[in-house]
């Protein structure tokens, strides 16, 4: 036997070891070996569930999603001229709050088309994320969940530690007001309504009731998400061409 097919030997298990290494990941992640994808797609998909973890790391049986690791994905799907819309999947309990703004943020600010849907719950800092796309929709058995702010840990008991809370709370309700047609006083209605949440403040909206108060735009799922995202696309590319012209 030469040296050459002694190498091509030596090298067939470490190509199958690594393939089985990389197929053992796909399993632990994903509970599959292949996820199906769209051959070059021109919209993204971000998902966002679990909880928004922050600042603070979160124990590790927590289901999280870590807004340091969504924030240069954000930048480079504005980057990217391949990318024409984004659709932002959500399921979240909540979370951080200023990392749930950020995202927030983040989302409105970009030039490219942007689709949320609220899946199972979007609840608490999930509500901002949601309305920040330019088309909001929510699933008919999806709720959310609005509340006023609160703190966990050591709180001082002082004047300004009220005045910080009630100055948090006032940028979550500005930014949801503006990015969605709910008027400000409905919103502050919901949120401190007594009696709604089991020993509690706020208020769990479901589905419609989401649309009705105009909370989110529209009823539907991903059929509905992935036609309003293409209808925005054609409408930039429309605009786009006549600038040209």
């Amino acid at each position: 036997m030469n040296k050459d097919s002694e190498k091509k030997d030596d090298q067939q298990p470490n190509e199958e070891q690594s393939n089985s290494s990389s197929l053992v990941q796909k399993i632990q992640a994903l509970g599959q070996t292949n996820v199906p994808q769209a051959p070059d797609s021109n919209i993204h998909v971000l998902s966002i569930v679990g909880q928004v973890e922050g600042h603070i790391q979160l124990p590790p049986q927590n289901k999280t999603t870590k807004y340091e690791h969504l924030l240069p994905q954000l930048v480079a799907i504005e980057q990217n001229p391949k990318i024409e819309g984004l659709v932002i999947l959500l399921n979240t309990v909540g979370g951080d709050v200023e990392a749930g703004l950020a995202l927030s943020e983040m989302i409105s600010s970009i030039s490219k088309p942007t689709v949320s849907i609220v899946l199972g719950g979007g609840h608490s800092i999930g509500v901002p994320i949601a309305v920040s796309a330019d088309y909001s929709f929510i699933v008919p058995t999806a709720t959310m969940t609005i509340h006023p702010v609160r703190l966990t840990g050591l709180v001082i008991g002082v004047p300004q530690t009220f005045e910080y809370l009630d100055k948090m709370q006032d940028r979550v309700i500005n930014f949801v007001v503006n990015h969605s047609n709910i008027k400000e006083e409905k919103f502050k209605d919901l949120m401190f309504a007594k009696g709604n949440l089991t020993r509690d403040i706020g208020t769990n909206v479901v589905g419609t009731d989401a649309v009705e108060y105009g909370l989110i735009d529209a009823v539907g799922g991903v059929k509905e998400a992935m036609e309003k995202v293409n209808e925005l696309i054609n409408n930039q590319r429309g605009n786009q061409q006549e600038v040209i012209q």
